[in-house]
């Protein structure tokens, strides 16, 4: 059953407001809306890329009914403090997942990321955190006042590396879901972040490649003078 017909069935609906990331697809809000519901967008934890609790708990307001929590990159959200937190305000607490990767690749995606996790230098390398299946490698590339990561991300790509933005806008700037609320994590986020290459079939020789070519482009890093 979908996220939609989820909160249909639990009495969500008109009126109703839904907690939710804007961090990510927009496939989440456009279900709360499908449910006649509004979508509220409230801040993530920067190393999970999930939902926060206390920013989940400064959106809540008296229409809240419901908080979709969505588990992202293969990396699961900090459920309990949310849970806690939808039984004392009495909201129904919906999990999004991803969809898994068989266990051999999961274990081959891990093996890699470990690689990366020993090598990679100039970025910070994502918080493994238990059970993290890397459905995608994010790493950060910090800001320095100029778009450092769509740069750097454009000289990964002449050097062979294929990579991605793995969230470009945020829900709350696109059309028809565009909000005015404070969310400095998930515009940092989706400032910072960049996926690299962690499928099962790399071969050692183009992880490597990968791992050479991000070092080597550290003085994109360095601040401006």
């Amino acid at each position: 059953m979908g996220t939609a017909a989820l909160l249909r069935a639990a009495g969500v609906g008109v009126g109703d407001e839904v907690v939710v990331p804007a961090f990510g697809n927009v496939e989440v809000a456009e279900a709360v809306a499908a449910a006649g519901a509004l979508p509220v967008f409230a801040d993530i934890d920067p190393a999970t890329y999930c939902l926060e609790a206390a920013a989940v708990e400064g959106a809540v307001t008296p229409r809240t009914a419901a908080v979709v929590v969505v588990h992202r990159f293969g990396r699961l959200a900090d459920v309990g403090p949310l849970h806690t937190l939808g039984r004392r305000h009495g909201l129904l607490v919906l999990e999004h997942g991803e969809s898994d990767a068989p266990y051999d690749e999961m274990a081959q995606r891990r093996e890699r990321a470990a690689f990366l996790d020993t090598r990679l230098k100039g970025v910070r390398t994502p918080e493994g955190g238990v059970g993290h299946t890397y459905q995608q490698y994010v790493v950060r590339v910090p800001g320095n006042g100029r778009p450092d990561r769509d740069a750097f991300a454009r000289a990964l790509r002449a050097r062979g590396v294929d990579c991605g933005v793995p969230v470009k806008t945020p829900v709350h700037r696109l059309p028809g879901f565009r909000r005015c609320v404070s969310l400095p994590e998930t515009e940092r986020a989706a400032d910072e972040t960049l996926a690299l290459p962690v499928e099962a079939s790399l071969t050692k020789r183009e992880m490597q490649r990968i791992v050479s070519a991000c070092n080597a482009l550290g003085g994109l890093l360095a601040p401006a003078l």
